[in-house]
């Protein structure tokens, strides 16, 4: 194994330790702050929707678009996706419907539903290295390449003995290219390559200078090892962060499953008293 391999992060690596992980979500409305001072920021697979074999699997549940149309409504605008998928494919997958959102892992950003994409000075993968790493897809079949542009992604959820050989094959293509500015993000069944000057964090740090953003407290719900960048700065803006499917150090409480994120955000938005803000 060389030295690159040996550096290089694989999932199981960053998995939080679980004996100092948080227990289960209190109840919604004694930790949220009212919908008009808070900014809901929510990732999307694994988090809003469920997992599926194929990222084009995915599918939007009943009642999902109008519970996230209701929480846009009452924060007044400040409810974003927060997402590795780039703006276009979010709304394919929401269509019709359009939401504010940091995509690309903090490449793009839209600031309101009827607002133009505004990419935020993040450059496209090289291509000759786009090239190589896309090579990789071909060492077993059930190896799926994404291109999201600003990234590339290689899903073996359908192959995952092919997990080692693929992150030995990106190691190998990183120590051709010492200088090349780039970073691999370890995930659920999925290696992404991305350029290393953005992350989610940077996006949402973006966000939340604009309005209707901007002064709010943030909370935060994301699922995988991108996630944890926003799970990190959420005290910089007295925010709440939770994970799901995996208990996060640091975050305030975490979901079993997306469902229950749904359930979490459907109950926020039927409580007609309002919340009781937090200290």
């Amino acid at each position: 194994m060389t030295e690159e391999l040996a550096e290089l992060p694989v999932a199981d690596d960053l998995m939080p330790e679980q004996d100092e992980a948080p227990e289960a979500v209190p109840v919604p409305h004694l930790l949220v702050p009212h919908l008009n001072t808070t900014a809901i920021l929510l990732d999307i697979d694994g988090t809003l929707l469920d997992l599926m074999p194929t990222p084009r699997e995915v599918w939007v549940p009943p009642g999902l678009t109008q519970t996230l149309g209701g929480l846009l409504q009452r924060t007044s605008g400040a409810l974003a996706l927060v997402s590795g998928r780039s703006l276009n494919d979010i709304d394919l997958i929401f269509a019709p419907e359009e939401y504010p959102a940091v995509g690309g892992h903090g490449a793009e950003m839209r600031l309101n539903r009827e607002g133009e994409a505004a990419a935020t000075h993040a450059p496209p993968l090289d291509k000759e290295l786009k090239r190589r790493l896309a090579a990789i897809a071909k060492l077993s079949p059930g190896i799926l390449l994404e291109d999201k542009g600003y990234s590339l992604a290689l899903h073996y959820r359908l192959a995952p003995h092919a997990e080692k050989a693929i992150y030995e094959a990106v190691s190998l293509i990183r120590a051709d290219l010492p200088t090349a500015p780039i970073e691999v993000l370890p995930g659920k069944a999925v290696c992404e390559i991305k350029h290393s000057g953005f992350t989610k964090a940077s996006g949402v740090r973006e966000l939340m200078t604009h309005a209707p953003f901007r002064g709010r407290r943030p909370l935060f719900i994301g699922d995988d090892v991108t996630d944890e960048s926003v799970f990190a700065i959420m005290p910089d803006f007295d925010g709440l962060a939770f994970s799901v499917g995996r208990r996060v150090k640091g975050v305030a409480g975490h979901f079993d499953e997306p469902e229950d994120v749904r359930q979490f955000l459907a109950r926020l938005l039927a409580d007609a008293s309002g919340p009781t803000p937090f200290a």
